[in-house]
């Protein structure tokens, strides 16, 4: 929102401009704001003529897309979106591709000299600095591959004027790395930050959010305003979760009833958490509440909530509701009352159902009570059968409609290959390989690869995958005991 973090934003202008250490480490514990503060940097950076942003990548685990936390992906990634703003740069990193054609899956400590170093050499005509981002670092999967890339980073040299923006949670592992080194970096903790800035920062956004989407003037008081600042306790992701549970309801009584509900509050205990906690189990219980809901229901919307957990790619509505055995209809009934946390998208064909913040799978995971806490396990367990379902139900002789089996396959995608059938090929033995008790699932997958083997590997070669069929099977071998 426009008016919000000028301070924090001008330090990162002058640290591009004067400070000669390469690193800026932005750290701040969930819900404080830093990928917001990143979008925002970006955008900066693409509109100031004086700096080139070479290039972003966010991390996430709560979006449902297991790439964005890959380490591996995240130099190739920074490197060919330079290489579309620099013909020069361009020119070199084809070079270094041409001699290194398998550089996107080496090590990260092995990718930052051909990928980046040795193409940003070439820059000779480049005067402005170039900047690449990358948010959340916390949310990669491996620490020893992130390890790796901090340590190349901080070590980067490079005649060219390259900076690197970085943020992350101040966790052990990354506070490890020499990124944490103010020989290396400029650091914010955005715990330091004053209070008051904060504050002001978090009643500007809650006022002018409520402002927007007021009707009638007389259903909010600066006393709720305040009320809700309070709460926020510096959590920029309390007020923005609050403000999405009270303004989902449509009518002004019902905006009134949630935002009376809230203010009056209490929050209990002193963990930093505990204000995003108490929101959290309100939106779930009131979800969740048994004159609304009955056991049924309530059990449906928690597997539909665990599966959205443990989806290794971004899901649409459709493709959830195949692999649940389910139907659309009964997947947003599940999640309809979590509006303010779980993302839906308008259409039910369209990728993208996501929880909206880390913050609500590490408290639906682990800090819930125990009657709505959500097994992680779970999930992997439903998707494990639903892929095996799916696979049962679809996969057939010539699904990829091919005229001879010499010939390659069409240049179009059959309809036969659905998203939930594509989701089921690549994912199914991660599912399983996830499970406690993977054992239970080895007839249903003799009974499925035993007279369809072949009709997968088709659906990969459709999806030009079967380098990945080897590594499955290796995997299934490993994972499968019959």
């Amino acid at each position: 929102m426009p008016g919000t973090r000028e301070l924090v934003l001008s330090r990162f202008v002058e640290w591009i401009r004067y400070d000669q250490r390469r690193i800026f480490w932005l750290a701040g514990m969930a819900g404080t704001g830093k990928t917001s503060i990143a979008v925002t940097l970006c955008r900066m950076l693409h509109a100031n003529p004086t700096v080139i942003l070479g290039g972003a990548f966010f991390c996430s685990r709560s979006a449902g897309s297991l790439p964005r936390t890959e380490v591996r992906r995240i130099i190739p990634t920074l490197s060919a979106s330079f290489a579309e703003l620099s013909i020069e740069f361009a020119t070199a990193l084809a070079a270094q591709v041409k001699e290194y054609p398998h550089i996107g899956h080496k090590p990260v400590s092995s990718q930052i000299e051909p990928l980046l170093v040795k193409p940003l050499g070439r820059l000779a005509s480049t005067t402005h600095p170039v900047v690449f981002l990358i948010d959340a670092l916390d949310e990669c999967s491996d620490q020893h591959e992130l390890g790796e890339l901090l340590i190349a980073i901080a070590g980067f040299e490079s005649d060219a004027k390259v900076k690197f923006i970085l943020t992350s949670r101040p966790e052990m592992h990354i506070r490890g790395t020499p990124i944490s080194s103010p020989d290396h970096s400029a650091i914010l903790q955005l715990h330091t930050i004053s209070e008051d800035e904060v504050t002001a920062d978090i009643r500007h956004y809650i006022t002018c959010t409520l402002n927007a989407a007021a009707t009638e003037a007389t259903w909010y008081t600066q006393y709720d305003i305040e009320a809700l600042v309070r709460l926020s306790q510096g959590l920029f992701i309390f007020a923005s979760t609050v403000l999405l549970y009270v303004l989902s309801r449509e009518h002004v009584k019902g905006r009134k009833e949630r935002l009376q509900k809230v203010s009056s509050t209490t929050i209990r205990g002193t963990a930093a958490t505990a204000s995003l906690d108490r929101i959290y189990e309100m939106i779930v219980l009131e979800a969740a509440r048994s004159d609304v809901l009955d056991e049924d229901e309530r059990s449906a919307s928690q597997r539909v909530v665990a599966c959205i957990l443990a989806a290794r790619s971004s899901l649409s509505v459709q493709t959830l509701a195949d692999l649940l055995d389910s139907d659309v209809e009964e997947v947003r009934g599940s999640l309809e009352r979590l509006h303010s946390v779980i993302h839906l998208p308008a259409q039910d064909a369209t990728p993208g159902v996501r929880v909206l913040h880390a913050s609500f799978t590490d408290y639906i995971t682990s800090r819930a009570a125990d009657y709505i806490l959500v097994d992680a396990a779970l999930g992997d367990a439903i998707l494990a059968r639903g892929c095996l379902h799916v696979m049962l139900k679809l996969l057939h002789f010539n699904i990829s409609q091919s005229k001879s089996s010499y010939g390659l396959p069409p240049p179009t995608r059959p309809n036969g290959i659905t998203p939930s059938l594509e989701y089921a090929c690549l994912e199914w033995i991660y599912h399983i390989a996830n499970m406690p008790n993977a054992s239970v699932l080895d007839g249903d997958i003799h009974a499925i690869f035993c007279p369809r083997f072949l009709f997968w590997l088709e659906v990969l070669c459709v999806l030009q995958k079967t380098r990945r069929a080897a590594a499955m099977l290796v995997f299934a071998a490993a994972t499968v005991r019959k």
